[in-house]
């Protein structure tokens, strides 16, 4: 990991790649001409809950490098309990926190290829 985001909180970046996935899921709809904004944002819901993200994390797990899985540990492992939504268990919480600081750290570095291969991986196309 590079040392200039070492002292960024795993919250923080899962902050930041709470907006980053937001953006990408954005980008895939409306390329995939799903419509008016209210089908969008319904359908955007299906990629961004902590549910759908702790699904999605599961399809890349096996393809993370070391620095992304020191990110998710990291974020994984500073969570609220206070923070769960309730449409989501603790543990789908803390997992979709950890997905979205990887997507934020990728960001950081500038990770353009990296990011799309990660987001393929874990949103296949419907």
């Amino acid at each position: 990991m590079d040392h200039s985001f070492a002292d960024i909180s795993g919250t923080d970046l899962a902050y930041l790649g709470d907006a980053v996935l937001e953006v990408m899921v954005r980008e895939r709809l409306v390329k995939l001409g799903h419509g008016k904004a209210a089908p969008l944002s319904e359908k955007a819901l299906s990629y961004v809950t902590a549910k759908a993200q702790s699904e999605a994390l599961s399809k890349i797990e096996g393809m993370l490098t070391e620095e992304e899985e020191a990110v998710y540990h990291r974020a994984r492992n500073n969570y609220r309990t206070s923070n769960v939504p309730k449409s989501a268990t603790p543990a789908q919480y803390r997992r979709s926190t950890g997905f979205e600081a990887i997507f934020g750290y990728l960001y950081l570095e500038k990770n353009t290829e990296r990011l799309s291969e990660l987001f393929e991986a874990a949103y296949p196309e419907k």
